[in-house]
């Protein structure tokens, strides 16, 4: 069924709803859409049930519990269990809250299991935020901070990383971990309170407040 409320420009699409435009297209078991001059000029889409939505000319694909969609502003919150939301090579998964705003770049993941994934690494922590660049080719992530009582995690080709929180600046092309660090690279684990790593060569270098608390762990590997 659809309820319009023409004077507080809004309309209501109940059971099996489904959206096509130009611009996206949109399932879900309950929509309100709100809009400017007609029915036809959305502005924004709130949405629950189930939910699935490519932007079409964004490169967007979302999924979740509930999705609230801004389309001018380019605006996009994600709640719910398995909350997803991938664009152009960069995925990002959540049990909680994944929020993205386009057209500034920034973006925020919180909640048990969120992750950030692209081509070059692999990132879980309870809450991750971060902002991205527009290029020709894809969005580029630009900085992160994350942070999480029990563990950090960045994971790449050769290195795996642990700490409480970390930051990281690609300008400079530096990750930085803070408290119970770990970095586990081919047969050797290093421990410690702080790390600094280059991400262009993955050089790095670990201290400690204590300069008896970094730990050097070396595997054995049998011929």
């Amino acid at each position: 069924g659809i309820e319009v409320f023409k004077q507080e420009k809004y309309y209501l699409l109940k059971k099996n709803v489904k959206i096509i435009s130009d611009d996206f297209e949109l399932t879900a078991d309950f929509v309100k859409a709100y809009f400017e001059k007609d029915l036809y000029d959305i502005t924004r889409i709130d949405s629950k049930g189930s939910v699935n939505l490519q932007a079409i000319q964004k490169n967007i694909k979302a999924s979740g519990n509930k999705i609230d969609f801004f389309i001018k502003n380019e605006k996009i919150e994600i709640t719910g269990k398995k909350s997803l939301l991938v664009t152009d090579k960069i995925e990002m998964r959540s049990d909680d809250i994944i929020k993205v705003n386009n057209s500034t770049g920034q973006f925020t993941i919180q909640g048990p299991n969120s992750k950030l994934i692209n081509n070059e690494v692999n990132i879980s922590s309870f809450f991750i935020k971060g902002q991205f660049i527009e290029s020709e080719k894809e969005n580029q992530v630009e900085k992160l901070f994350l942070e999480d009582n029990t563990q950090v995690n960045i994971k790449t080709n050769t290195l795996d990383m642990y700490a409480l929180k970390a930051n990281y600046d690609k300008k400079n092309n530096i990750i930085e971990l803070f408290d119970k660090v770990r970095i586990l690279s081919d047969n050797e684990t290093i421990e410690g309170d702080y790390a600094k790593i280059n991400t262009l060569n993955e050089s790095y270098k670990v201290t400690s407040k204590k300069s008896d608390r970094v730990k050097v762990l070396l595997n054995n590997i049998d011929d």
